[in-house]
């Protein structure tokens, strides 16, 4: 009897704690940017939290580039005048130095040119000699004043024409101590270089809009001319070191250095061209090759967290600032994506406070 007794009241007891119910959580509490998640909610435990801390890091940043001459070291070399090509000095591939002739070309524009200067050094021999006469008469007495000046006004504006065609025959490099009337043209080209291309054909007649038929180029040392994106601009004017890297000689990393990052940003493609210049003496980058860019920056102590502890609206990037182990602060910060998923933090939090690193998105649903 009293063994029945005993099991009964052991079911009714039984019966009696699985009525009881769990202890019921709060909600969390939301106040502007900070949650406040109540210390016995299960949502905790899905929530993990480190501590920030500054490791050593050095970003890479890699883009393609194109080659381009450094264009005070290109030249494109075409006629001055509407002409025929009458005789050729260079072949391509060949070495000139700076005013050496190119090629020489007969035209009537420059036949005018030589009369013209031919007509002027007469009329200043002329004026000279009739201001020298009209001085020696005003000074034995037997001049007249109004004769002089008119001579000297005569000489001077001579003068000053026969200086002006002096100066238009050397921009075409003629010496006029030289200058035989009806001689061709000679073109010369203004910097020293390589012949790279060379479309001279003797007998050509070139028009006076005609394209250049020769280009000269200095390519011992020559410009790559990448593109950076706008959100890794601020971490390449500190690279030392820039590595290029070519198809053709993959197995070389040629180095080199920036030269200029531009003011103008592509609205585009979110880029801003970046030149780098790069010594080139064995002539291995070509103008128009396309060509790998490494900017490496150097070994800094920075801050770079999971990119799961980044979130991003319209408003920008954010993170959840970990306090007391509860309670959660949204906080703009300047991140940048690095490799293996990892995000570089410029700006927006400091060593040793506590961010959410996993289980954001909980956070998220609360708002």
């Amino acid at each position: 009897m009293n063994k029945y007794i005993f099991i009964a009241l052991a079911v009714l007891l039984l019966g009696c704690n699985s009525n009881k119910k769990a202890p019921k959580e709060n909600k969390p509490v939301i106040n502007g940017d900070t949650i406040t998640i109540p210390s016995n909610s299960s949502l905790l435990t899905r929530i993990e939290i480190i501590t920030i801390k500054e490791e050593p890091f050095k970003k890479n940043i890699s883009t393609f580039g194109i080659v381009q001459a450094i264009p005070n070291q290109y030249a494109e070399i075409a006629s001055p005048f509407p002409g025929r090509i009458i005789k050729s000095f260079v072949k391509l591939g060949q070495n000139v130095k700076k005013d050496d002739p190119v090629f020489a070309i007969s035209s009537p524009d420059i036949f005018e040119a030589e009369k013209i200067y031919y007509q002027i050094k007469q009329e200043l021999i002329l004026a000279e000699k009739n201001l020298k006469r009209q001085q020696d008469l005003y000074k034995n007495g037997v001049g007249v004043q109004k004769d002089l000046e008119e001579a000297e006004v005569n000489y001077e504006v001579t003068k000053r024409d026969y200086e002006n065609v002096i100066a238009s025959l050397k921009v075409y490099k003629v010496n006029p101590d030289k200058l035989v009337l009806g001689q061709p043209l000679i073109i010369r080209t203004p910097i020293a270089g390589d012949i790279v291309e060379n479309k001279i054909v003797l007998g050509q007649y070139l028009k006076e809009d005609a394209e250049p038929v020769v280009i000269v180029a200095e390519l011992s040392k020559v410009w790559i001319v990448g593109q950076v994106k706008e959100k890794d601009i601020n971490s390449i004017h500190e690279s030392e070191d820039i590595e290029i890297t070519a198809s053709s000689v993959s197995e070389n990393k040629i180095k080199g250095k920036i030269y200029y990052i531009s003011d103008l940003l592509d609205e585009e493609t979110r880029s801003v061209q970046v030149f780098i210049e790069c010594d080139n003496s064995d002539h291995i980058l070509k103008p128009g090759m396309y060509v790998s860019v490494s900017f490496i920056d150097n070994m800094k102590k920075k801050i770079v967290v999971p990119s799961t502890s980044v979130f991003q609206d319209k408003t920008g990037e954010y993170v959840f600032i970990s306090e007391h182990g509860n309670k959660f602060i949204r906080r703009s910060v300047n991140a940048t994506g690095v490799e293996d998923d990892m995000m570089l933090i410029n700006s927006g939090i400091e060593p040793g406070e506590s961010i959410v690193v996993n289980g954001g998105f909980f956070l998220l649903e609360q708002n």
